[in-house]
């Protein structure tokens, strides 16, 4: 790379006030006035709730994939029990050498795995009408069917004699139906580049089918967006969002940080979960991303040079 553009203008933080401290969070100078003005976003302090809107249907983000997860579960649980229907679950087909996995204990282990181990195909996928989902793959790249691309699940088509009641995990309730041989979801995607209405469709809404990946497994390329890692929401602007500024004692990265803060337009549309410690706004860029950063100046710097010329 010999050549690199500088973005100077902030384009998504509508919030002056708050614009400025996420400014001194990058360089890790956030003063305790920073830290105050954030303790009014935490909940129990504001007058917000999480039981109502539009809070109760904001993604929350959180640092670790396997959490994220968790609460995903949790959430589709509830969601079903809200709408009086019984949780779907897609089970996911994994293959060796490709055959079916035959080893009786193996399948049910494979399926418990992190889906950042899976190529990220989820080894058992909850769906409830309605919920938000995210496409963990490129589809259709022209079409906006974009990995990290935002939709809500509407239905699911299916093989009738695949759905079985027998339990393939503690987490689902009793009464779950796991299918196994999902076709495709079909996924309404309001920022989808289709320009028009597939036949016997409403507008925008696609059908996803399964995807195989190399890990040798068959299931549908989405994920549960009640919650969302910071690692998948960088590079989305959010309408709201709950998020978590509590630290495992190991991490140091000021990323983990200037993600979840800087995902909405205002400080308004964004709540912290729980206290959090003055020190986490005060992390300071590492040695190598102050180096990478005086490396792109200075490619920025012979970038206005050649093309000044």
């Amino acid at each position: 790379m010999n050549c690199v553009v500088k973005l100077t203008q902030q384009m998504r933080t509508e919030d002056l006030r708050y614009l400025q401290l996420l400014e001194r969070l990058r360089e890790g100078q956030c003063n305790f006035e920073d830290y105050e003005l954030l303790l009014t976003r935490v909940v129990g302090e504001s007058s917000v709730s999480l039981r109502e809107p539009p809070w109760n249907q904001a993604p929350m983000l959180v640092f670790r994939n396997e959490i994220g997860t968790q609460l995903n579960h949790r959430s589709a649980i509830h969601n079903a029990v809200e709408v009086g229907t019984n949780l779907m679950v897609c089970v996911a087909q994994d293959f060796c050498k490709g055959k079916p996995v035959e080893e009786p204990a193996l399948p049910k282990k494979l399926l418990q795995l992190s889906d950042s181990k899976t190529e990220h195909l989820q080894g058992l996928l909850p769906l409830v009408p309605g919920m938000p989902v995210i496409i963990t793959q490129n589809i259709a790249i022209e079409l906006g069917l974009i990995n990290g691309m935002n939709g809500i699940f509407r239905q699911l088509v299916y093989d009738l004699d695949s759905v079985s009641t027998d339990s393939l995990s503690k987490t689902f309730p009793v009464n779950t139906q796991y299918v196994h041989k999902p076709i495709y979801a079909l996924i309404k995607i309001s920022k989808s580049k289709i320009e028009w209405n597939l036949e016997k469709l409403q507008p925008k809404l696609i059908p996803i089918s399964i995807m195989e990946q190399t890990f040798q497994r068959r299931a549908l390329p989405l994920v549960s967006a009640y919650s969302i890692t910071t690692h998948k929401s960088q590079g989305q602007t959010l309408n709201k969002v709950v998020i978590d500024l509590k630290l495992s004692k190991d991490t140091d990265d000021i990323a983990t940080i200037y993600a979840p803060l800087s995902r909405v337009k205002r400080l308004s549309d964004l709540i912290i979960w729980r206290h959090f410690d003055y020190k986490v706004l005060q992390i300071k860029p590492s040695k190598s991303q102050v180096a990478e950063i005086q490396r792109l100046d200075k490619l920025y710097m012979e970038t206005q040079k050649r093309f000044s010329e």
